[in-house]
């Protein structure tokens, strides 16, 4: 029996009408501490001298539209307070029990909304771009959860931001094969990242080398996971959160060298050309028309939907990347509420935000399909089409710290003009910022100018990014955030 002759596959491109694949359970961890743009102040102030470019990342960082950012640590944590940045070893030690922590407790949390056994799960899919130690920390997560030792793992790395939704899609897989084999399937997907401890690093890096490396403003720490079902055995008391309906993973040609997350003695550096944003924002478009396309319950009417008859959860990379797939998709602040409020909150944690996203997201009422969305190292992109079946989150999904906060019912196009000054260009100084490149001639601080003390915002990057971001504000009125990069 080949696989196109069941029900629950894809050939030739298309998807079948019912995959019967779906999220059974969503865990979301954040650390107990949340820091402010004064954190990055202290240690910078603390440890290095005054430079251009110090300064200028400064300026950014007040401006990234970002409140505050989880941390596994406050401003005066050990790690970071030594007279040099940790080295590889120090963060890998770190990462065994900080990350490994949280990311229990995720799974944990998306175990329990799931309802069923540790016994149960078949599969897990795991991926971090902030740990490279062997085994991998999928490996102590298992012994801590209490799962059986010979359970098939998968460990992704290499893909940054991307990283999420590529092991929900890698789950995906697994699940549609055991369906062939009709054997049940329930996959645990876990990321986690610890993003917080490299800011001595970057800062170094700032320091010495004086580039604007803005990804030191944006990076947080979190763990989340899910838990997916191929339906087989179900029990149908514990209803989907989620269906999974298709997914298109794209590389963009000749970009290797723009977005990327290289090993360094002193953990990894962001590596983020000014190219990303434009590169991000023109690629969505095309592989939604193709996903789209593959799906055939959306053509039974003859027309095709389009983006914006879709919720977006969108990888909150960074300001410029949230405002130019809402240009280019004819989007609204109100399609990406979910993407820019996790923004706001906690800021960009890399391969672990996209759940927190949709964890968000099937908080409010909204439209019923979704379109995920997220972009890493190659540069890949990664779309997923899912339908939503709950509204209200159950209280154990979240992270213990966290707060609930006011959905917007009409963020309005406010928001975008505070982060672009009205044109859809990032600015800081009143100049049009430049990504991984020398500082510019015009050094001063943004709270010197006129309309940045009235509010006027952006900011860049995309992946781990470390780049020229824009100077990022949010609209108060709105209490919607912003800011820039993958």
């Amino acid at each position: 029996m080949s696989p196109s002759a069941i029900p629950n596959s894809t050939s030739n491109g298309h998807f079948g009408s019912d995959l019967n694949l779906s999220l059974r359970g969503l865990g979301v961890e954040y650390p107990p501490f949340l820091v402010g743009p004064e954190a990055l102040e202290t240690l910078a102030n603390r440890f290095y001298p005054p430079s251009t470019a110090l300064k200028k990342i400064l300026s950014i960082n007040r401006f990234t539209g970002i409140e505050t950012r989880a941390a596994i640590g406050e401003v005066d944590h050990p790690i970071v307070n030594q007279p040099n940045p940790p080295s590889i070893k120090e963060l890998n030690d770190l990462f065994r029990v900080e990350g490994v922590r949280l990311s229990v407790n995720a799974c944990k949390k998306a175990i329990q909304e799931w309802g069923g056994s540790v016994d149960d799960i078949t599969h897990i899919v795991s991926t971090t771009c902030t740990n490279s130690a062997n085994p991998g920390f999928d490996h102590f997560v298992v012994k801590q959860l209490g799962i059986r030792t010979g359970i098939e793992k998968i460990l992704l790395h290499g893909i940054g931001c991307s990283g999420g939704m590529a092991a929900l899609r890698t789950a995906a897989h697994l699940a549609l094969g055991s369906s062939y084999q009709r054997k049940p399937a329930r996959v645990l997907v876990l990321a986690c990242e610890i993003s917080s401890v490299l800011v001595r690093s970057e800062l170094d890096s700032i320091n010495q080398d004086q580039q604007t490396r803005v990804g030191v403003c944006l990076f947080s720490d979190c763990a989340s996971a899910a838990i997916l079902s191929n339906g087989i055995g179900d029990d149908e008391s514990a209803g989907p959160i989620y269906d999974l309906l298709g997914w298109k993973h794209q590389i963009i040609d000749d970009t290797e060298e723009d977005l990327g997350f290289d090993v360094d003695p002193l953990g990894w550096k962001v590596v983020l050309t000014q190219r990303v944003p434009t590169l991000a924002a023109a690629a969505v478009s095309p592989c939604f028309q193709d996903l789209i396309k593959s799906l055939p319950e959306f053509h039974e009417n003859s027309q095709s939907p389009i983006a914006a008859d879709f919720d977006w959860a969108l990888h909150p990379g960074g300001s410029l990347i949230i405002t130019g797939v809402e240009q280019a998709m004819n989007l609204t602040p109100e399609h990406l509420r979910a993407s820019y409020e996790i923004y706001m909150k906690y800021g960009n944690s890399s391969s672990a935000t996209i759940f927190s996203v949709l964890n968000r997201l099937r908080e409010s009422e909204g439209k019923e399909n979704v379109v995920a969305c997220a972009f890493g190292p190659g540069i890949a992109l990664e779309m997923m089409v899912l339908r939503r079946h709950s509204t209200v989150l159950a209280s154990t999904n979240g992270s213990e710290s966290d707060e609930s906060f006011e959905i917007l019912d009409t963020p309005g196009t406010a928001l975008k003009d505070n982060l672009t000054n009205g044109n859809g260009v990032p600015y800081l100084n009143g100049n049009p910022i430049t990504v991984n490149g020398a500082v510019t001639d015009d050094d001063r601080s943004d709270t010197d100018r006129p309309e940045a003390q009235a509010g006027s915002s952006v900011a860049d990057g995309s992946e781990h990014s470390q780049t020229p971001a824009a100077d990022g504000d949010r609209n108060p009125a709105s209490n919607l955030p912003v800011e820039d990069v993958d």
